[in-house]
């Protein structure tokens, strides 16, 4: 019965309890929605243990029995790394939007929204049931529509709302049209049993078409190229949801969805090919385009495309171990682009400008914000003892091994080599552009630190970063091993979460890539300016 209340909290109480609170004024609503996404996140804490162990958690009631519908939820390892970086990032973003939001903000509306988001995600990761699963999809397109078009009288923040809707909507349809398809070879629309039937789903004949529809669905809440443009777009959005819906939740869907039906439709040729190119495609393209992004927003943006492309790369393989380096980077980059996005709304907030053409010399006047900037982008770049590094060192381990793609394997290591230069690359650009360089121009000024509890997520997340890189199995080795077990579908061979593997190819990929990254950056420096 935990599960669905952990669900029904936020997408019931919350959404109607942030508006009939609203007119007692900005605490009010913030310590609300806190304290529903709170007793959501202990109540999934308190299954983690089980759940771990190897034993999920479901709960079901029947209701149109004929069509394959049924209130089913079930959480194994891979719904609840979700779904606590739902609840647990959700809560950080709550407090910040506390401090973010002006006087004069629908703070209720807002937050009310935010409610309701968060309950279609919890139920998009802990669905049992297909169409169960397509109905929360949608409801998180409404709700991100909403989310985004925040600032309505904004001409572009209604432009970019109806840009996201109709990219993830017509995908979401889709993905219905999959799941459908998908139903009629199995026989039923019942996830669980679904994911013990993969040889014979993938031996029917209709399996292609299930297969590229439902990547349809996958690709374009997830940003995959050519359906990335929404997403940089929807940073007209305020920025608690950017940090919130892409960062940490709504572009993690599409991934979510390819790794919950792995156990049914990978591992073959097919899956590979489309999955694992079109990741490889995401994640140089918009790697290269971060670097030449003037607004910081922009660069997290496209930063965020590409390292959505390095999952969606890693869930198409056929090694085991793909899967352990794809959850795992899914943790990592919620926490540092969560805390990346924050910081670059306390810079905006506080400075008066994103522009990195106008922002310079805050490291002065913001040096706290500055220092956690730093380790988080460093996190991002992929720096040894920070928990970017560790995933980031899985992925280049298994694009050496990645034969299952055929003769162009054989140019897959020096794609992502080009990928993780220029991430080191527009990493810098992020610090160095913004807090040393000179002074402040044009609409910039000198800003100042934020109230102190503005910050205080930020330092939450950049804490998790070094943890993380510092203890990776003691403090992610759990959760990663459950979460990648369920992708799998079957059990893992042996592995370690460690900071030091010895001097191999990918310790070099990865000094490589820092050293042509600071190169790059350097090279590129008369074009910003």
């Amino acid at each position: 019965m935990l599960v669905p209340i952990a669900i029904l909290l936020p997408l019931v109480l919350g959404t109607t309890g942030a508006l009939l609170v609203a007119r007692l004024g900005q605490r009010a609503v913030a310590l609300t929605v806190a304290g529903v996404t709170g007793t959501s996140l202990a109540l999934l804490l308190a299954i983690a243990p089980q759940v771990i162990a190897g034993d999920p958690v479901a709960y079901r009631i029947a209701w149109v029995d004929a069509a394959g519908l049924a209130f089913a939820f079930r959480i194994d390892g891979l719904a609840l790394l979700f779904a606590l970086l739902i609840t647990a990032v959700g809560l950080l973003v709550i407090l910040y939007a506390h401090y973010y939001l002006g006087r004069e903000e629908p703070g209720g509306r807002f937050h009310a929204t935010l409610m309701l988001f968060m309950g279609a995600m919890l139920g998009v990761v802990t669905a049992d049931n297909l169409l169960l699963l397509a109905a929360f999809w949608e409801l998180t397109s409404l709700a991100s529509f909403l989310l985004i078009a925040h600032h309505n009288r904004d001409p572009e923040a209604r432009r970019s709302a109806r840009l996201a809707l109709a990219i993830t909507g017509g995908g979401g349809l889709a993905m219905l049209a999959g799941f459908l398809v998908l139903g009629r070879i199995a026989g039923t629309f019942e996830i669980g049993t679904l994911l013990t039937m993969g040889a014979q789903i993938r031996a029917d004949p209709l399996y292609p078409v299930a297969l590229l529809l439902i990547l349809a669905g996958a690709f374009t809440k997830s940003a995959q190229v050519p359906f990335h443009f929404w997403l940089p777009a929807a940073m007209a959005a305020p920025t608690p949801v950017s940090a919130y819906l892409h960062s940490a939740t709504m572009v993690k869907a599409g991934i979510f969805l390819v790794a919950r039906l792995h156990p049914a439709l990978g591992n073959t040729e097919l899956f590979t090919i489309v999955v694992s190119c079109a990741g490889l495609a995401t994640l140089a393209f918009a790697a290269f385009v971060a670097m030449f992004q003037h607004d910081l927003k922009g660069l997290l943006a496209y930063s965020t495309v590409s390292h959505l492309g390095i999952v969606m790369f890693l869930l198409g393989l056929q090694s085991p171990l793909s899967s352990v380096a794809a959850v795992f980077h899914v943790l990592n980059h919620a926490t540092f682009k969560a805390s990346l996005f924050m910081a670059a709304g306390i810079i905006a907030h506080e400075a008066g400008s994103r522009d990195m053409r106008e922002l310079a010399g805050l490291w002065r006047t913001m040096p706290r914000t500055a220092a956690l900037a730093m380790v988080a982008a460093a996190a991002m770049a992929g720096v040894p003892l920070l928990n970017g590094f560790l995933s980031k060192e899985m992925f280049f381990a298994e694009a050496l091994d990645a034969g299952e793609l055929g003769a162009f394997s054989q140019f897959v290591p020096y794609v992502v080599m080009v990928g993780g230069a220029c991430s080191v690359a527009y990493s810098i650009r992020f610090i160095h552009d913004v807090f040393f360089h000179g002074e402040p121009r044009g609409a910039a000024g000198p800003g100042h630190e934020p109230p102190r509890f503005m910050r205080l997520p930020i330092e939450i997340l950049v804490a998790v970063c070094v943890v993380v890189g510092l203890l990776p199995s003691i403090v992610a080795g759990p959760i990663v091993h459950a979460a990648a077990t369920a992708v799998q579908g079957a059990p893992l061979p042996d592995y370690t979460l460690a900071v030091w593997h010895g001097f191999n190819w990918p310790l070099a990929m990865s000094a490589a890539a820092i050293v042509a990254g600071i190169a790059l950056y350097l090279f590129l420096q008369r074009i910003y300016t």
